[in-house]
């Protein structure tokens, strides 16, 4: 992975770019995802979207599909179905999203910058959380166990690491690049895993390989966590049977035969003691909790009895690049503030900023100490509403007084990096 890709001359390393989001079930949250692309600033990206019928619809509803690549997967294998993608992917880096996500307008140059460096095989960037403000996820590493360990970070600086050939650096699949050699060279998605870990896979074989990885904190998504046939929307589990498949699939093929049972036991301690945190927080029943293990159980088995392959080759598309412009400039990108009272008039103006091209944060602020809360707007512009004297960072203070001017220039400094702000 020493070769370094053919950019275009413009001054800048800024290589073509393929997004691949793999959709199913979730149309609605689809729609968001790509409504949100839309306004992503970057020059030369395609967008990719793998999707069952309900997903292929939605593309058609947004009227995007004579600007972006769709392929039609029905099959319930999530590495199935971003293998698809890398079959359709012309960019020289590959990004992939979640369908139930949304990246912040500045996320793809962050995430791809890195790439300007010959050893750099992946990138990965933060998740913000349901509130839109706390992360999700920011940076780990992973063993053969499948187990994870924080990475120390520095601020906002994106780092690199040299993962050794026992522990990789984790990418979370929602919101991660590879230059598009690494498929060529180590293979696609491995196609054993339906569903959880097949891209610790991916770190694990990029890691063997010698190859680095950046995470790069201003390139954030914001994770919704939707429901699925496995979980709730409040992430409570419906169904653990495919994750005990995968992680033995995984440990199988990163672990000594002689390791293997005692990391079985340890993942099914580790996961009882998560369903029994969801038991406390009321979102399961005791009852849930043997049923689930159950399944956990039943799918490390067949994981266990599963023929392993090797992932197959991915070669260099032939589909020509599809070049996605987006539909609104960060260059003209602003913010309009209003007290609570003022929301619908706010709420339209915020509209019609977006209707004439420009990236749009609404700030509305009341005069309580509520927790603020941040949302993509289904209109196509940003929403953070909260008190003036609220928090916005759950690990600041509970209440902090500032008048109404002076928190929203607080708040729009806080987003400003990676919504094109000026402060």
């Amino acid at each position: 992975m020493t070769g370094a890709p053919q950019t275009r001359s413009r001054g800048t390393f800024s290589p073509w770019v393929s997004v691949i989001v793999v959709s199913r079930g979730r149309p609605i949250e689809l729609s968001l995802c790509l409504r949100a692309l839309a306004q992503v600033q970057y020059d030369g990206f395609e967008i990719i979207v793998v999707a069952d019928r309900a997903g292929l619809d939605a593309v058609h509803a947004e009227g995007l599909e004579d600007r972006i690549k769709t392929v039609s997967c029905e099959i319930e294998n999530i590495s199935v179905a971003r293998n698809l993608g890398l079959d359709q992917a012309a960019g020289e880096v590959v990004a992939f999203i979640d369908d139930d996500a949304v990246p912040e307008p500045t996320w793809l140059a962050y995430l791809v910058a890195p790439f300007v460096h010959d050893t750099v095989a992946a990138t990965g960037g933060y998740v913000r959380g349901r509130n839109g403000i706390s992360f999700q996820w920011k940076a780990d590493s992973i063993d053969g166990a499948g187990v994870s360990r924080r990475l120390r970070m520095k601020g906002d600086e994106a780092m690199l690491f040299h993962p050794t050939s026992e522990r990789a650096i984790k990418t979370q699949g929602t919101n991660c690049a590879f230059r598009r050699e690494v498929f060529e060279l180590l293979g696609g998605f491995d196609e054993a895993y339906r569903f959880y870990l097949d891209e610790s896979d991916l770190n694990m074989r990029i890691a063997k390989a010698g190859g680095d990885t950046v995470i790069v904190p201003l390139a954030q998504v914001h994770h919704g966590y939707a429901a699925s046939a496995r979980r709730r929307r409040d992430r409570a589990p419906r169904d653990l049977t495919l994750i005990g498949e995968s992680l033995a699939v995984y440990h199988r093929k990163y672990l000594p035969a002689s390791e293997i049972e005692a990391a079985k036991r340890r993942a099914k301690t580790e996961q009882r003691q998560r369903l029994l945190r969801f038991m406390v927080d009321g979102a399961l029943l005791p009852t849930d909790i043997p049923k689930l293990l159950s399944g956990f159980s039943r799918g490390y088995s067949a994981g266990a009895q599963k023929q392993l392959s090797t992932p197959r080759t991915i070669t260099p598309s032939e589909v020509p690049f599809m070049a996605f412009v987006p539909q609104v400039s960060c260059g003209g990108a602003g913010h309009i503030s209003a007290r609570a009272w003022g929301a619908k008039t706010a709420h339209s103006g915020a509209r019609s900023q977006v209707a004439a091209g420009h990236i749009t944060s609404l700030f509305i602020l009341s005069p309580t100490a509520l927790f603020h809360h941040v949302m993509f707007h289904p209109d196509g512009y940003w929403v953070q509403r909260g008190g003036i004297w609220g928090r916005s960072d759950r690990s600041g203070p509970l209440v902090s007084f500032f008048g109404f001017a002076s928190r929203v220039r607080r708040e729009v400094a806080r987003c400003a990096a990676v919504r094109g702000l000026s402060r």
